[in-house]
């Protein structure tokens, strides 16, 4: 069964964990200092907050898979579209090990399709390949050109 992930960029965590958790009557499974996480049932969405330098809302949606096949057949379909996207397989982002595959959509907007497989101690591991350092943790901003993130 699919869920749909939202994950929203905050000022600050303490405040947003306190205002989420009284909307959805729930308290996050995942906290962090930088970081927390819902994966609520009704509605069933994966909601994400996080304080990691980029512009307050909306970061990025997504949908969350069961199996790798569930993710292969979303891929595929993206690819079939014409879309081009953006493959990441055992990636360690938002303290999470996961395969996914980004997509921006006709409005610029970036999707999110992904399996997750484990847990992580660190928010993210990966680096943007500019030598900066970067984490290149929910996709680089820019639009994907091939397979990859």
């Amino acid at each position: 069964m699919k869920r749909l992930h939202l994950h929203v960029s905050v000022p600050e965590i303490a405040p947003a964990i306190a205002f989420y958790s009284t909307l959805f009557d729930a308290a996050p499974i995942v906290v962090k200092d930088d970081y927390a996480k819902w994966m609520l049932e009704d509605p069933r969405v994966n909601l994400a907050i996080s304080s990691r330098a980029r512009a307050a809302g909306v970061d990025h949606v997504g949908i969350q898979v069961d199996s790798p096949a569930e993710l292969g057949a979303l891929s595929w379909r993206l690819k079939a579209a014409g879309a081009d996207t953006l493959d990441q397989e055992a990636t360690t982002c938002c303290y999470a090990r996961s395969d996914k595959s980004w997509v921006t959509d006709t409005g610029g907007v970036r999707w999110e399709t992904f399996f997750t497989h484990g847990d992580a101690t660190s928010y993210g591991e990966d680096v943007i390949p500019d030598n900066t350092g970067a984490s290149a943790c929910c996709a680089p901003v820019a639009a994907p050109k091939s397979a990859c993130c």
